[in-house]
């Protein structure tokens, strides 16, 4: 990849990848907001603005690396942790599931609404090729972030959904593996079962379900 064609890439996914993970933070505090603990809202977490959540690592080293590192085939970053005091929470237990939930649900969101542009730009003739690939940039950093954060293992959201339906003693078990998490995905994800036995079926499912949620749409702008 020449620099043009890189600097290219980079503006196309920065504003998709900078939505994408502020939104499912912002969602985050939203939820435990709702559900009792206002510990985001006092520090200024709960906004839809991305300096709030911006992680200088996470955000923007962590995903130009993993897409050169990998030749686009991978892009994963992260915002600043949500800051959330289960104690503070009505049903502890309970509401870990919601507001895990609520991160993969926003970028869920966020896909559908990348997908809708896209055929709006069909719609309306725009073939502007930066436009065109941003909206198609748009649903896959969703999807992605949606599908990674699924894996069920702590610290990722899927890892937290778990710990909140699990009877308490396996609970417990599995948040002691939290502090290493991240490190057994990142191997995971460098040995390929990630990609293959899990990113890769989701997103098919993923796309299958934007598709099915999107047509109505499209077949009313034709």
């Amino acid at each position: 990849m020449d620099f043009n064609n890189l600097i290219q890439t980079v503006l196309i996914y920065a504003l998709p990848v900078l939505f994408a993970i502020t939104g499912s933070e912002a969602a985050q505090g939203y939820v435990a907001r709702a559900l009792g603990d206002d510990t985001a809202t006092r520090m200024g977490r709960v906004t839809l603005n991305p300096i709030k959540h911006i992680d200088p690592i996470g955000t923007i080293l962590v995903p130009l690396v993993m897409y050169l590192a990998t030749a686009g085939a991978f892009l994963f970053g992260y915002a600043k942790p949500m800051p959330v005091d289960y104690g503070k929470l009505r049903k502890p237990k309970r509401d870990l599931v919601w507001i895990a939930l609520s991160g993969p649900a926003a970028n869920f969101a966020q896909a559908i609404v990348w997908a809708v542009a896209f055929a709006l730009l069909g719609a309306f003739g725009v073939s502007e090729r930066f436009f065109v690939e941003m909206a198609k940039a748009g649903v896959l950093v969703n999807l992605v972030l949606w599908a990674f954060n699924l894996f069920p293992l702590p610290p990722l959201a899927g890892g937290r959904i778990l710990m909140g339906l699990l009877p308490p003693r396996p609970a417990y078990l599995l948040s002691r593996v939290e502090p290493w998490g991240f490190f057994i995905v990142l191997g995971l994800v460098v040995l390929g079962i990630v990609s293959t036995y899990w990113l890769r079926p989701l997103l098919t499912v993923g796309y299958a379900a934007i598709h099915l949620l999107v047509s109505p749409f499209v077949s009313l702008l034709q």
